[in-house]
């Protein structure tokens, strides 16, 4: 196959990495160039560098729909306590303001420390209370048409059968 030949120029950055690679691959830097503009301006064979961008593409879109989930109930639970808090506490009198003020902000640098120790740690509070629920109070986070098979592994446990109760031992309906 015949080619043409063309002049080109690059900045320095580009062709020292040039160079280098072409150094590696034990090539010569026409056949680096000419590969690179073939993928650059025939795509479509080179389906695997798209399918490649597609997949990263979805991990990124997941990860950012879990965000985005995330930040929208921390802001629905801040929103919800902030309204609970202003709601349920009476505004100090005028004497009492200043040394609340002073407390306050040494409360705040402390709740701050605290978070960053948390952060730090990679602990989350939300994830210890879940699994404290989640171990003291199995039953909590059922609904109601998954309550029955709970239920019946309970009433297994203490030597019932599925339908009786401890109240005597008769099934109630």
């Amino acid at each position: 196959m015949s080619k043409k030949r063309y002049t080109l120029y690059l900045s320095r950055p580009l062709a020292r990495q040039l160079d280098l690679v072409a150094r590696q691959r034990n090539g010569a830097k026409s056949a680096l160039v000419e590969e690179a503009l073939r993928a650059s301006l025939e795509p479509h064979q080179h389906p695997g560098v798209d399918e490649g961008l597609a997949r990263r593409l979805n991990e990124l879109s997941k990860s950012v729909a879990t965000i985005k989930r995330d930040v929208a109930i921390a802001t629905e639970t801040l929103a919800l306590f902030v309204r609970y808090y202003l709601t349920i506490t009476p505004p100090l009198a005028q004497s009492e303001q200043e040394p609340a003020r002073l407390l306050g902000k040494e409360r705040f640098q402390v709740f701050v420390a605290q978070i960053g120790r948390r952060l730090a740690g990679d602990q989350r509070l939300v994830s210890e209370v879940l699994e404290t629920i989640a171990v003291n109070d199995p039953d909590l986070f059922v609904t109601a048409s998954d309550d029955a098979p709970l239920k019946n592994r309970a009433a297994h446990r203490n030597g019932q059968a599925p339908n009786e109760r401890s109240e005597g031992g008769k099934a109630h309906d």
